[in-house]
């Protein structure tokens, strides 16, 4: 007689220690929303905006949200072990004498946390630790990504386009910020945009077309991050968004779309907040209406830049692009999009069922990959350095003895 087929146990983690936690728990519950109930058993894992874990039944609901959720009936404390034999979350992890810690066993971790604490490698890096597949980019890719300064070299030594830009610190800029003044108008034109090197969604960013709001807009940017980036307008120019699929080399593209603003760029409350189902509800053209060479020559910067990055799982890649003359800058990569920019994947005739299926499993090929690589690798070096002392070896000085 054959035994049912076990089911997967995936954690969905989102909100996070980010000022695009709101945006994160919107995106974990569409995902959460969508997997296949026969095949998964989906583990709700909340991080909050102080950085404590919480799970239980209630954190399924978003409407839960609107409370205060740690209060709810069967919300627990937890947290991932970092411990490979644990393999998952301990439940009550600070349990009192009379209480009780249980593990809860992982197959699969799907984060859906945008920006800081959970898109820039940290939280990977947990994931790595514990050795528990999880989905989208690794510790590299995600930190590289995050990070618009560091991006934007990656990417001019592939020879993608990006456009000019100054970047500095927040303490460069509080020392003298007459001297980032003029390297900035010594190199760019107004109008430019002034970003926080790691923040998404739109957080922090602002556009100036004179020094006021030059000044204004970087000191804006100093309170999101300590690095800033300020980079010239493309002026006359649409953006144009693509998501990628799969594990470096083998990337799929997906058919373009171009976001449509009344603003000079589409701010966090376009993006969010006019439907209520993040970057899906914002008004958009699908597909995007330029021609079929500008189409192909974006894609291919989008899989070339996936794969510049080491990126595995999903992304959305945002271009500047002045379609009359054939300009095109690619302008942010985010490992981990809104929405995980389903919308678009379903104009490829892959439901948001089968994209996070096909997450999943990519996630599960690329732990077998990492197997691959040895990490047990043992030698006599301590024993013959316990037999002589430590005084043979290089670097380590020898105290003289007294007497």
């Amino acid at each position: 007689m054959s035994s049912a087929k076990r089911k997967t146990t995936v954690a969905v983690i989102f909100g996070g220690r980010s000022v695009e936690h709101d945006v994160s728990v919107v995106t974990g519950h569409q995902v959460i929303r969508v997997f296949d109930p026969e095949q998964y058993e989906v583990v709700p894992v909340y991080i909050d905006r102080e950085g404590r874990w919480l799970t239980g039944e209630p954190l399924l609901e978003l409407k839960n949200f609107r409370d205060e959720i740690a209060s709810y009936k069967g919300v627990m404390s937890t947290l991932l072990s970092p411990t490979t034999n644990h393999h998952g979350l301990i439940l009550n992890p600070v349990a009192g004498r009379f209480g009780k810690s249980e593990v809860q066993r992982l197959d699969v971790i799907f984060p859906t946390i945008h920006g800081t604490h959970g898109e820039d490698g940290t939280l990977q890096g947990l994931f790595e630790l514990a050795d528990i597949p999880y989905v989208g980019c690794g510790v590299l890719a995600s930190a590289l990504a995050n990070d618009k300064i560091i991006t934007k070299d990656v990417l001019r030594q592939h020879a993608i386009p990006v456009v000019d830009d100054v970047h500095f610190t927040r303490a460069e800029w509080l020392n003298d910020p007459d001297a980032i003044i003029q390297r900035i108008t010594e190199k760019l034109a107004y109008p430019v945009f002034v970003k926080p090197a790691t923040t998404g969604s739109s957080i922090g960013i602002g556009r100036a077309a004179d020094e006021t709001l030059l000044r204004a807009s970087i000191d804006v940017a100093t309170h999101f991050d300590q690095r800033v980036l300020v980079e010239s307008a493309v002026t006359n120019c649409v953006e144009i968004n693509c998501a990628v699929l799969g594990n470096t080399p083998d990337v799929r593209a997906s058919v373009l779309e171009q976001p449509v603003s009344w603003e000079a760029f589409l701010t966090y409350e376009e993006k969010y907040l006019r439907g209520g189902e993040g970057m899906k509800s914002a008004e958009r053209l699908i597909p995007a209406p330029i021609s079929p060479e500008l189409t192909e020559q974006i894609q291919e910067y989008a899989r070339g830049a996936f794969r510049a990055i080491g990126g595995r799982g999903t992304a959305r890649i945002d271009f500047l692009v002045r379609p009359d003359v054939g300009e095109v800058y690619l302008n942010e990569v985010n490992t981990m999009p809104g929405s995980l920019a389903l919308y678009l994947w379903q104009e490829e005739n892959l439901s948001p069922r089968e994209v996070v299926d096909q997450l999943v499993k990519l996630a599960q090929e690329a732990h077998v990959e990492k197997r691959r690589s040895t990490y047990n690798y043992q030698t006599n070096l301590i024993a013959q350095t316990a037999a002589r002392g430590l005084k043979g070896i290089k670097g380590v000085k020898s105290t003289p003895t007294p007497g």
